[in-house]
């Protein structure tokens, strides 16, 4: 049963506009509970309890959960709409596996968002073209012209007639009042600006330009992969039209999507396993944190049938991206005796990347120190055969296990990333390209499901 606080369910709605279908989905892993997964060191020893964890988990069924998530849904910004839809799915199906589910709201800053409409199907279509928008821009317009190039916003060459265009140009925060107001009074309709290459790996997100009063047409701030998008296309087209729409979000209400089975005892310890399911401006998601999402659902639908003595919460955040708000009011919400209750908190984030050089599953604590999460996840490791692959805990935050760990809760995050640091992230990481087709692996993610998963019922039945 679900305890819906006074919240409607919304239907799932369809494909959200700029969002298209994966051309090519990864193919799903297939391996007998004794062979060696890939990548893996050693050779797996399972004991019992292991066995009745990776036999009955399928990244097929995930991936469909991620499809919905990442494509039919798209880029989930906190507190809007889309993100609400995401949270009346995940709650859906929380409800589906028998877990007494409910949505605990929490308000949200006010989000601008822009989208990209090629008129003509000149650009590629399997990214997503959702940008931000400067909140001291036109919002919730929409406006169309050819594409005019300046160059850079502090030295910009302007073609002779720029009237009824949108220009583009390389941002400078410094410049761009001035250059934004140049724009208008040459009698353009919108302005895209482009952001500054980063060193890769890491590559510029989508970004709501700042420091504009009251323009009175549409300003937007694109990714970098966009950014090159769209100078390709000009490079080889005579003509570039595009239509770009502002939309103000505001009086934003967010939720935490949280699913519980009581275990023994009025007072019996508290196993979570989490997730945010959220993403930023301009990205669909899909290992950020579509990976982690899908993961701690479909370790609920297998906990669904084994029981244990510890109360299991299966808990998917919401609005992590603008600062762990979700997990943190969560937390804050604990009285102390329900704080004294758990034994480890066990958060995902970012675990099917197909990036290549993401060969590490870091053990991610804030502290820096071990705890009952961090050790269980190692001893599974060690089953399973991946114990050389894995480097930590080392101290890191910035996902929602610091929210837990902050109040003295045991606590870690688990992600695949690059062997050099935590930091080494995927291309793809906040960007429109973090699709399933781009971004993720089945054979990650399965092996990252198993790991939480053996873990997590090690820490359930003690």
């Amino acid at each position: 049963m679900t305890d819906r606080s006074g919240l409607s369910r919304r239907g799932l709605l369809g494909a959200v506009a700029g969002v298209t279908a994966a051309t090519a989905l990864p193919a799903a892993p297939a391996w007998a509970a004794d062979d060696p997964r890939p990548g893996a060191v050693n050779r797996p020893n399972l004991d019992r309890y292991d066995r009745q964890i990776v036999a009955n988990l399928s990244s097929e069924r995930a991936l469909r959960h991620l499809e919905v998530l990442s494509e039919d849904i798209g880029p989930r910004i906190g507190g809007t709409a889309s993100e609400k839809r995401a949270a009346d799915y995940i709650a859906g199906q929380l409800d589906k596996f028998g877990y007494n589910t409910r949505l605990e709201p929490f308000p949200v800053a006010d989000k601008f968002i822009a989208q990209i409409e090629d008129v003509r199907g000149i650009l590629p279509d399997d990214l997503c073209w959702q940008a931000g928008a400067a909140p001291g821009g036109k919002l919730d317009v929409t406006v169309e012209g050819p594409v005019r190039d300046v160059g850079p916003a502090t030295a910009p060459v302007w073609p002779a007639d720029v009237t009824g265009a949108i220009v583009i140009t390389d941002d400078t925060a410094a410049a761009r009042p001035a250059f934004v107001a140049e724009a208008v009074a040459r009698g353009a309709v919108g302005v895209i600006l482009l952001p500054a290459d980063l060193v890769f790996p890491r590559r510029a997100s989508a970004f709501q330009p700042a420091g504009l009063t009251d323009a009175p047409i549409p300003v937007i701030g694109v990714a970098q992969v966009q950014k090159r998008l769209i100078r390709e296309a000009l490079a080889v087209v005579n003509t570039l039209p595009l239509r770009i729409s502002t939309t103000a979000h505001r009086g934003l209400i967010s939720n935490n999507v949280i699913g519980e089975r009581r275990g023994r005892g009025a007072n019996s310890p508290i196993v979570m396993v989490s997730g945010h399911y959220d993403s930023v401006i301009g990205a669909p998601g899909a290992n950020d944190d579509g990976s982690g999402t899908v993961l701690t659902m479909e370790l609920a639908r297998v906990f669904s049938r084994i029981p244990t003595s510890a109360t299991l919460r299966f808990a998917l955040w919401g609005s992590e991206e603008q600062g762990l708000i979700g997990s943190r009011y969560h937390v804050a919400q604990l009285a102390q005796d329900q704080r004294d209750r758990y034994k480890a908190v066990f958060q995902n984030d970012m675990v099917a990347t197909s990036w290549d050089p993401a060969i590490t599953y870091w053990l991610l604590s804030f502290t820096g120190l071990a705890n009952t999460a961090t050790d269980a996840v190692r001893a599974a490791g060690v089953r399973l055969g991946y114990d050389p692959q894995m480097v930590g805990p080392v101290q890191r935050g910035a996902s929602d296990h610091q929210s837990f760990q902050e109040v003295g809760i045991a606590s870690a995050n688990f992600s695949w990333r690059g062997e050099i640091s935590p930091a080494f992230l995927e291309p793809p990481y906040h960007s429109p390209e973090d699709t399933i087709a781009k971004n993720v692996s089945l054979e990650r993610l399965q092996v990252s499901m198993e790991l939480i998963g053996t873990a997590a019922y090690s820490v359930a039945r003690s």
